[in-house]
């Protein structure tokens, strides 16, 4: 039995999200990086742009992981979703938490740059993928995230989006939802982006992880220094498969999947994943909860 920690992606971000982590190493370590930046990252209007948001994402991941391991609980696996795949690396061991600072600014201003403006993401709950492909033919939109059998998000323009959003309800989808993200991730409009991130990552070592590395683009576990490379710096142009990640990690074992703040979203969809033990929000359930479910599934290991 394993312990999976995952870490999620935009739209899980709110103000004030820092506050709690500033007497944090990860604080002091973002802040020889960041410098002044770091004191404004979680305002409201530093999180409408791209560069803050997952900045935020990567520091609160890496802070409340390391907070767990000070109390004994580290992860067997680590995955991410899109942004998340950055803390994630980090805490496997596999990219140093300096390089990852700067490599996620650059990652930032790099997607904001490429579509500024009347871009993003929308989630359709209540259709299959087989639906919602029909749905986009011809929209210009994408096919972004599998996040769930029933769960799917596109990435297109904001008309695009709406005209497909409209269809999805006229087809018997549940819900449409415009996500916090504003730009049009994990599709072919990133591609120009992605290979410029890919020759900075040339600039970078990452070395082999300490534990299983299981990419939310492919969802196969990585031990390769370059092939996580390429995941990292590639992840924001290619689809998400959230929910064949985590099957994957049901079927290596992974029992204990404890989300890394903000939010709970990625707990819902591994439960929705067939996940097979418990599967909880560090955020919601408390680090105390947290150590001991880990220290009683390791007893019963």
């Amino acid at each position: 039995m394993k312990i999976v920690m995952t870490f999620p992606g935009q739209g899980t971000q709110r103000a004030g999200m820092l506050e709690h982590l500033k007497t944090s190493d990860a604080w002091r370590e973002a802040r020889e990086v960041l410098g002044d930046e770091l004191d404004t990252l979680d305002t409201p209007e530093a999180l409408r742009h791209t560069r803050a948001v997952q900045l935020a994402l990567l520091i609160a991941g890496v802070a409340h992981a390391r907070a767990l391991a000070a109390r004994g609980v580290t992860p067997d696996i680590v995955s991410g979703l899109s942004i998340g795949a950055y803390p994630a690396a980090v805490i496997a061991g596999a990219l140093a938490y300096d390089d990852a600072l700067r490599l996620v600014a650059l990652r930032g201003d790099l997607m904001e740059q490429a579509w500024p403006e009347g871009y993003g993401l929308t989630a359709i709950v209540g259709l299959r993928q087989p639906q919602v492909e029909t749905l986009l033919a011809g929209s210009g939109a994408y096919l972004a995230n599998l996040n769930a059998e029933t769960q799917i998000v596109i990435a297109g323009s904001d008309a695009q989006m709406a005209a497909v959003g409209k269809a999805a309800l006229a087809m018997g989808a549940s819900k449409v939802n415009r996500l916090a993200v504003s730009v049009p991730s994990h599709c072919a409009l990133l591609n120009e982006p992605a290979q410029k991130l890919a020759r900075a990552f040339d600039k970078v070592t990452l070395t082999r992880p300490r534990c299983a590395y299981l990419s939310g683009s492919s969802a196969r576990v990585l031990w390769q220094p370059e092939r996580i490379a390429d995941d990292l710096a590639f992840n924001m142009a290619r689809t998400v498969r959230w929910q064949e990640a985590m099957i994957a990690a049901r079927e290596r074992e992974g029992r204990l999947a404890i989300e890394m703040p903000p939010g709970g979203v990625l707990t819902c969809l591994t439960r929705q994943a067939g996940w097979e033990g418990e599967s909880i929000s560090l955020e919601r359930s408390g680090i105390d909860v947290a150590v001991h479910l880990a220290n009683r599934m390791r007893q019963q290991a």
